[in-house]
């Protein structure tokens, strides 16, 4: 959608060539004229960041950062094409302090990067447009409001009184990359001589499953003749007001939008028309939102169109730590491989940036929920600032504008970490909270969004707002805290806003190429790794504590003896971990409604977060999350005395008539016992079984008893369709762990091809422990996975950017129990 003055119909040409840069030293010119001419002009892309413009002229490193807050930066640009006259000069965001010139009279000053600004002018022809940056550095230690706590790991305070991000000023989270300079596209506007603007949307999917949409707006017409069409169906206009004009369409027959991963993501195009003109007004779907906080009122449960969803994705952090783009190329690569493993949400959090409706239209358009948070985080935030405050309701207002058709909007957080802080601090209660997020936000949230959800902080509930087991919680008892895996049970999740933080480690070839240094020793490597600020540990340390406890292995000696191998097992590791806590968080049972986790992709290569490399290849874990995500699923827990269970998991809209069949085996090889059972699987359900009632009679399947040593080393469980005899899942159980079942496995391996499409063919003696294919230019479709031993396993190899397909592959294939790699070649 447009914004508020450049309306629908009107001229508008983004000013995004003839841009340069000049850097200058805080102060030193106060308008335009002062700039020297000696100074250096570098070219500068718009929309852009100054980082931007300089990484592009060689001037910048964003692997080791300079300062860039301490200068101004001024942006100049002569409109040599600007027809004179009247013109709106649209400025969708500018990061953060700046004054915008016109031929050297200031016509802005813009104090938040996440506000927008519309400014009426009168062009001459050949115009010159300037801005000025001014260095946020020197104003961050001015003296603002008193706050009654400073948190960590932000860095300065006084970021509180500033609204720009905080990405940049987190040591140990992120690179201390500054966002400067006009972030957002500028563009100039040439109205129409009839206005349309104002347009405000709501589609609703009531409880009768109609579809209601409601369209508003004002025309500057005289008694404009105007329809509103959806769906086939067309309403027209009524005049409600002075210049306003509503219209009300119901569609009867309307397909609900769902997350992708319980049915369609369906999406229905909008269109104005006024006078025999067509305006589209872009796209929306019909969906229905509501929480369920159960008897207890301690529940946070989503329910789209009245089924409850488990909710599970990951952290969004951005797309380039540099340039802060905002565009649909920029962020389809990493929405389409969060979609593709098995995601059905992804999260804003408030340590980030608002990010543009061309990231919504995709989530729309890939069955994505998005919970945003505002831009608000661990900061005591001013009270009684009246000017921090009204620039706090513009944004908001100014965000929720710009999603207001989008279905995929699905929970709107006042922001990330503050009542946490305030709690951690050993404030009370009533310390916790403020206007900002108590008044202001949820005001503005009921008048434009009322069907989305809102909750004034992450995390929220229960006796501490950090309790995982009431309202939502960020939850690192499992990850940082390094619990047992058991401990994903006994925390009694509700719902994970942020869970799971790990340092994943890259593929091979990713470190090969972007950070060649040894593992774990070189300085370059541990600048990568994530840590907590003033902790004494990182986030590699928590992966190592989980290595030796799933695999028995002593992560320093493998570290100097055979680091390969450590590189290895710490990429399996981490996939391991989170496969078996969602296991636990979906088991029948459960009272865990959702986790995300933390992150999605990392701002720079290395074991960060992500588990999408910041190349935007997928790591490891990302696979593993993938097996874990599936709608239709099947997982061990274990018992204890009481045994191995599955269940099985069907999210999908349709029953399935299913075969399941669990296999123990010794050595990795013999079976020692098996049972299998057929059984319709009905929609939108979970089952539970007892491994012993499929074998029929009584087996040590959790090695509880202990009656002499272990009589098998591994659990297979394997659900198939018996519609087509394909498998949906598998899932695997170690009753003495991982390390006790790794095995020298002889693994078979080749290459087929069926049309334009290249397969793996795998079988293996054994079974076979994280099994990676590792195939140049080529992408597996599952990656360091459990092969067990009989059936063939077909996995499709998807062709990277610029490789041919005509080309045979070549590559390897290698399990964790075994040094043997199995070359093969198409």
């Amino acid at each position: 959608m447009r914004g508020r003055l450049a309306s629908i119909g009107a001229e508008e040409s983004l000013l995004s060539e003839g841009w340069n840069l000049i850097l200058t030293e805080p102060g030193a010119c106060a308008v335009p004229h002062d700039i020297p001419l000696s100074a250096q002009f570098i070219p500068a892309p718009v929309p852009g960041t100054v980082a931007a413009a300089l990484e592009k002229a060689g001037l910048f490193d964003r692997e080791n950062p300079e300062p860039l807050n301490t200068r101004d930066a001024w942006y100049l640009c002569r409109l040599f094409d600007a027809e004179p006259g009247d013109a709106i000069l649209r400025f969708a965001g500018l990061a953060t302090l700046c004054h915008v010139f016109l031929n050297g009279q200031e016509i802005l000053f813009s104090e938040s990067m996440f506000t927008a600004h519309e400014i009426p002018v009168t062009l001459l022809g050949g115009d010159e447009l300037a801005l000025c940056f001014r260095a946020l550095g020197p104003r961050l230690s001015e003296p603002g409001p008193r706050a009654r706590w400073r948190p960590q790991m932000i860095t300065p305070a006084g970021l509180k009184n500033f609204r720009t991000t905080l990405l940049g000023h987190m040591p140990g989270w992120c690179p201390d990359i500054h966002a400067v300079g006009p972030w957002r596209p500028i563009s100039m506007v040439r109205r129409h001589p009839v206005s349309i603007d104002n347009v405000s949307i709501r589609a609703v999917l009531e409880e009768s499953g109609v579809g209601r949409l409601s369209v508003s707006l004002h025309s500057n017409a005289e008694d404009p003749a105007m329809l509103l069409r959806c769906g086939g169906m067309e309403q027209p206009f009524e005049k409600v007001g002075d210049s306003h004009y509503s219209a009300i369409l119901k569609l009867s027959d309307i397909e609900a939008w769902w997350p992708h991963t319980h049915g369609a993501p369906r999406i229905y195009a909008l269109t104005l028309v006024s006078d025999g003109v067509e305006y589209p007004l872009g796209r929306t779907g019909f969906r229905r939102i509501d929480v369920d906080r159960g008897a207890d009122g301690d529940d946070f449960a989503l329910l789209v169109n009245g089924e409850r969803i488990f909710c599970r994705g990951a952290v969004w952090t951005t797309a380039d730590i540099v340039r802060l783009p905002g565009g649909r190329a920029d962020y389809e690569p990493f929405l389409r491989l969060a979609a593709a493993a098995g995601m059905n949400m992804i999260r804003i959090g408030g340590t980030m940036a608002y990010e543009t409706p061309d990231f919504f239209t995709l989530c729309d358009e890939l069955g994505l929920l998005v919970w945003q948070d505002f831009m608000f985080a661990n900061f005591d935030y001013p009270r009684n600032d009246k000017a921090f405050l009204g620039h706090v309701h513009a944004e908001v207002e100014e965000f929720l504008h710009g999603v207001q058709a989008s279905p995929s909007l699905a929970v709107l957080c006042g922001g990330s970490e503050v009542h946490q802080q305030a709690a951690m601090l050993g404030l009370p209660a009533e310390f916790w909270s403020g206007p900002v997020t108590d008044e202001i936000i949820p005001a503005v949230v009921a008048r434009m969004r009322p069907d989305v959800p809102y909750v004034p902080n992450s995390p929220y509930g229960g006796a501490m707002p950090f309790s995982p087991n009431a309202g939502i919680a960020h939850y690192y008892g499992v990850g940082a805290y390094m619990r047992p895996i058991a401990d994903a049970r006994r925390a009694d999740v509700r719902f994970a806003s942020e869970s799971l933080a790990f340092a994943h480690v890259p593929q091979q070839r990713t470190l090969q190429r972007h950070l060649d240094v040894p593992a774990v020793h070189s300085p370059l490597w541990k600048a990568r790794v994530p840590r907590d600020r003033s902790a004494s540990w990182d986030f590699e340390d928590v992966r190592d504590f989980y290595l030796q406890l799933l695999y028995g292995s002593d992560p320093a000696e493998l570290r100097r003896e055979d680091p390969e191998r450590y590189l290895d097992l710490s990429r399996a590791v981490t996939g391991e971990v989170i496969e078996e806590t969602f296991a636990e968080w979906r088991r029948k049972g459960s009272a865990c409604n959702g986790a995300l986790v933390w992150t999605l992709q990392d701002l720079l290569p290395g074991p960060g977060w992500g588990v999408i490399d910041s190349t935007g290849e997928p790591k490891p874990v990302w696979y593993a999350m993938r097996r874990a995500f599936r709608p239709v699923q099947v997982v061990f827990t274990d018992e204890g005395t009481n045994g191995l269970d599955v269940h099985v998991v069907n999210e999908t809209d349709a029953a399935l008539d299913v075969e399941l069949e669990v296999v123990c085996l010794r050595g990795g090889k013999q079976q020692v016992v098996s049972g299998s059972r057929a059984f319709k699987l009905a929609a939108r359900d979970t089952e539970r079984l007892a491994c012993t009632a499929l074998f029929g009679a009584f087996f040590d399947t959790t090695y509880a008893f202990r009656f002499g040593p272990p009589a098998h080393d591994a659990s297979v469980a394997r659900l198939r369709s018996l519609a087509d005899g394909a498998i949906l899942a598998e899932s695997f159980h170690f009753p003495c762990g991982r390390g006790k079942a790794l095995h020298d496995a002889g693994i078979e391996a080749s290459f087929t091809r069926d049309g334009d499409d290249w397969f793996v063919d795998l079988r293996t003696d054994r079974l076979a422990q994280s099994v990676h294919i590792d195939v140049e230019g080529y992408r597996a479709d599952d990656d360091w996975f459990h092969l067990a031993p009989g059936a063939m396993r077909r996995v499709k190899l998807h062709a990277l950017s610029g490789v041919e397909s005509d080309i045979p592959p070549a590559g390897e294939i290698r399990s964790l129990g075994s040094s043997h790699r199995v070359a093969i070649e198409g």
